[in-house]
């Protein structure tokens, strides 16, 4: 016996909300879209948002020029991307092009007060950055290896210099340190304490503070009493090129040239 739902069977019994989708359903798909509007509100809508953007880029622009290294570094992070993808694609090895970006960003910084403004800041730290990678590229082809061990048309003879520390340098560098450290142990201890904790040991000046029971305006105050009573100490042993002549060293070239007959 077929089931029955109010004297009705159930095989025979269409829900009256099926009709009503129906009729919904064509009159939608008889409905005309306006295609026109529709794209012209996404238009004025990445119209209003570039807008915007420029709006916020100039106004970064201006409190970059003012000295603000924030606004700057927010220019930076806004493009950074996009000039790492446009060096990469010119220079072809990823850690040559984040170099050059790092130095198209740091030209950026110095002349800033280029930027005329005529164009998005964007398109102009991207032309420097081209630049860059330009000038990296013609530096790369007038390079020429050299491979000493294999035989050469001409006639130079290449005769390279070792780089470690000749004996010369090194009694100058030991003599540097004895007259140093004869030198400290020379100030009087209240002043050389913090000389050492922060030159020396490279302590932070509040610890250093700490350290000797100061504040820190007062460890400040010591450790320039402090340095001026060396530099006086060492200007005793300076010759005419002032404190330059106690560190300076034997310069060789790297390497000399000799035409063999």
């Amino acid at each position: 016996m077929m089931p029955t739902w109010v004297g009705q069977s159930i095989q025979h019994y269409v829900p009256e909300f099926i009709d009503f989708d129906n009729r919904e359903r064509s009159a939608v798909l008889e409905a005309p879209i306006d295609l026109e509007a529709s794209t012209a509100v996404e238009t004025n809508t990445a119209v209003s948002n570039e807008e915007a953007a420029r709006s916020h880029e100039d106004e970064l622009v201006k409190l970059a020029r003012q000295g603000d290294t924030r606004a700057f570094g927010e220019l930076i992070q806004q493009n950074y991307n996009a000039c790492l993808k446009r060096a990469r694609w010119m220079i072809r090895n990823r850690s040559d092009a984040e170099d050059e970006v790092q130095n198209a960003c740091w030209k950026a910084f110095q002349r800033l007060d280029q930027f005329r403004g005529e164009g998005t800041f964007s398109a102009w730290l991207s032309r420097i950055v081209e630049n860059q990678c330009l000038m990296r590229i013609r530096e790369e082809r007038q390079l020429r290896f050299l491979h000493l061990d294999e035989p050469s048309e001409s006639n130079i003879r290449i005769e390279l210099v070792a780089q470690m520390m000749d004996p010369e340098d090194e009694l100058g560098d030991h003599q540097l340190d004895k007259l140093l450290r004869t030198e400290i142990s020379r100030i009087p201890p209240l002043l050389r304490n913090v000389m050492l904790l922060y030159d020396v040991d490279d302590l932070p000046m509040p610890e250093v503070a700490a350290r000797l029971g100061l504040s820190v305006p007062a460890a400040k105050s010591r450790l320039m009493r402090a340095r001026v009573e060396m530099r006086a100490r060492l200007s005793k042993h300076c010759g005419l090129r002032g404190y330059g002549s106690l560190t300076r060293k034997a310069k060789y070239r790297r390497s000399a040239y000799a035409r063999d007959n």
